[in-house]
């Protein structure tokens, strides 16, 4: 692929990319076959997989993003996915990116000073030790969902929503979870999103 398909994922989720953005977008690229692979936060083999699979995937979760969220936290960032790219796509929105490790808290606020992010703060915190709430809560990968669902669901505001993102074969299901199949062309494998409303 001559380039990546971001602005095409973007679009998908009804936002467009700036050519800033995707510069942006590359750096951060960069940053994660380098520094994030030497520490350990992205394994060696997922590097030809960086474009699509980590940072086009992350891109997704954007179609829960309106113009107007104040705030989105991203729980078990890891190396800053899928809040980094969310945050180069939505300026005006702040993440809080949130993980147990302190390893990979320092590694996030180096790159989100690498990156110049004025709209990321990172919190090095254990989700069952958060206080708050929050509209919006993305997450990929990080804990089982019918384990986290407990733990999530008080976290969210009246008529807030958590999307989990995973590597799952075949279409998830889990109790109090809403599966979405992502309907885009320009990923390299199927993918489901789960969504859960607090009622």
């Amino acid at each position: 692929m001559e380039h990546p398909p971001w602005s095409e994922i973007a679009e998908s989720t009804g936002f467009s990319l700036e050519e800033s953005q995707i510069e942006r977008l590359v750096k951060y690229r960069d940053w994660l076959a380098t520094e994030a692979v030497k520490t350990g936060a992205i394994g060696p083999e997922e590097t030809t997989r960086l474009d699509i699979r980590h940072i086009g995937d992350s891109l997704l979760f954007s179609r829960f993003i309106a113009d107007d969220t104040p705030e989105v936290w991203d729980l078990g960032s890891g190396a800053g996915l899928p809040g980094i790219p969310l945050s180069i796509l939505h300026p005006e929105t702040q993440f809080v990116l949130i993980d147990r490790s302190e390893r990979r808290v320092d590694l996030m606020r180096r790159v989100t000073r690498v990156l110049e992010l004025e709209n990321v703060e990172v919190a090095h915190v254990d989700i069952s030790d958060l206080d708050g709430s929050v509209g919006l809560i993305v997450s990929r990968a990080t804990i089982p969902p019918d384990r986290a669902y407990p733990l999530v669901e008080p976290l969210l505001s009246p008529d807030g929503t958590a999307v989990f993102g995973g590597s799952w074969s075949s279409r998830p299901h889990h109790r109090g979870w809403e599966t979405v199949e992502v309907g885009t062309e320009v990923l390299d494998q199927p993918v489901w999103l789960l969504i859960m409303r607090r009622r």
